[in-house]
């Protein structure tokens, strides 16, 4: 969706409006939620929903009652009432049965839910609620400079000022406690205002900024990851990947959360691979265990004094792991490896849609000339005597030229292909008459009609 409030009038992306989930047009909205229930026909007798989920700057969602039966739509601006006095301004997320969905997801009862939406937010609560947004840069500045002041290891990373400029919420990280007090006093001495601290992990200090991953895309957890689940490091040992933290680790300095998304297909299909196999013993001697293919189902092994690696199936190491068991061992790891040879054709792709390959004119071109370069060749040259038609006949010595020698006879025969659309082929004819008219005996040479004498 196009955004309204920044310049570019492009899409909200984190390099566009920059507005951090405050777009008018909800276009770039952290944490959106589709309404699948939005176009089922309810009951007749159906009574809406009486509480509604409205969404704020970053990943806050909270909800609130709708005791006047608002007619409110996804995306709309609502005035709410505050949790410390006052008012704010957020998006509604959602509406409906969905809310009450969500309410026993998050475990929230009905009767905890207190706070009220108030009315649709107007153009002046509009103005106010941009003035405050405002404020909220030059404001983070300060108070980092102030905290450095204090020598104070934390780190502000966002600011949400509240709709009626009366409450900001600072968010900080830290690896242990702080003692901001004093930080407090010069705050509100500063901005005049009330002054509430809040503390956050590294996760989610990652999803309130946002950015772009080394996958390309928008990090999950800005854009729909809403449960943070601890990630460890045999999440990267059963997927067989490198304990790098350079490459497993995320902008927030954590491992990468994505790391548990194909970890349960890892560990089903671990369950056909034995376990504690880390060599096997043949006469020729201990194979050594060097790589596991989970899906392929196979293991290589290598002897101590070879660098090749030899590919076992699973079968056959499970059939070597119960020989060794009973004490019998094999003599080498290859009587059990078993090779076969698969051609595999190449797939042969069709043109469904229609289209020509981009090279066919190239293509066009190359035989063309080599046509044209064959036939050059075969063709008897003019200008070398020893390979007219007419050398083995004896030419008079003074012989007087015809008197219509010069006229040039008409030839016969068929037309050259192409007609004069070829430039070498009517050089070469031209070329061909001179020699013709130069000769003294007016012989063309050829089997046209002869001058007569």
């Amino acid at each position: 969706m196009g955004c309204g409030s920044c310049s570019t009038g492009g899409g909200c992306s984190p390099a566009g409006c920059k507005s951090n989930g405050s777009c008018l047009t909800n276009g770039c909205s952290k944490l959106d939620v589709y309404d699948w229930l939005s176009h089922m026909d309810m009951p007749v007798n159906y009574k809406p929903f009486s509480i509604v989920e409205v969404k704020f700057k970053g990943s806050r969602k909270e909800f609130f009652l709708n005791n006047d039966n608002v007619y409110l739509e996804n995306g709309d601006l609502v005035v709410v009432e505050a949790n410390t006095g006052g008012y704010d301004i957020g998006h509604v997320s959602i509406t409906g049965e969905l809310v009450r969905m969500q309410m026993t997801k998050r475990r929230v009862k009905e009767e905890d839910v207190l706070k009220k939406i108030y009315r649709r937010a107007t153009p002046a609560d509009v103005d106010k609620w941009k003035a405050a947004k405002d404020m909220e840069w030059e404001t983070m500045h300060s108070a980092r400079k102030l905290a450095l002041s204090l020598n104070l290891s934390m780190k502000l990373s966002d600011v949400d000022y509240q709709a009626d400029k009366s409450k900001a919420t600072f968010y900080y990280t830290a690896e242990g406690r702080v003692d901001f007090r004093e930080l407090i006093k010069k705050m509100a001495e500063s901005f005049r205002i009330r002054i509430e601290m809040r503390q956050i992990g590294m996760r989610q200090e990652a999803s309130r900024l946002g950015g772009i991953g080394s996958c390309g895309r928008e990090l999950c957890c800005s854009t729909w990851l809403t449960d943070f689940k601890t990630v460890s490091t045999s999440a990267a040992r059963y997927q067989n990947l490198s304990l790098n933290t350079l490459k497993l680790a995320g902008q927030c300095g954590k491992l990468k959360c994505c790391l548990n998304y194909e970890l349960d297909t890892y560990m089903d299909a671990l369950k056909h691979i034995p376990d504690n196999v880390n060599y096997l013993k043949t006469l020729k001697g201990d194979a050594r265990l060097q790589k596991t293919d989970i899906f392929k189902k196979q293991m290589w092994f290598s002897y101590p004094r070879e660098e090749s690696w030899i590919a076992v199936p699973l079968a056959r190491v499970k059939e070597i792991q119960q020989m060794n068991k009973d004490g019998v061992l094999p003599d080498d790891l290859l009587v059990f490896v078993e090779v076969e040879k698969e051609f595999v054709k190449a797939p042969d792709y069709e043109n469904v849609v229609g289209q020509d390959s981009l090279t066919r004119l190239d293509e066009r071109n190359r035989n063309a000339k080599k046509k044209n370069k064959n036939r050059n060749k075969n063709k008897p040259n003019p200008n070398n005597q020893n390979g007219s038609p007419n050398n083995n006949q004896p030419k008079p010595a003074n012989v007087a030229a015809p008197q219509n020698a010069g006229v040039q006879p008409k030839q016969q025969g068929p037309k050259p292909e192409g007609g004069n659309n070829n430039p070498n082929r009517n050089r070469n004819r031209n070329n061909r008459n001179r020699n013709r008219q130069n000769r003294p005996d007016g012989n063309s040479g050829g089997g046209g009609d002869q001058p007569k004498q």
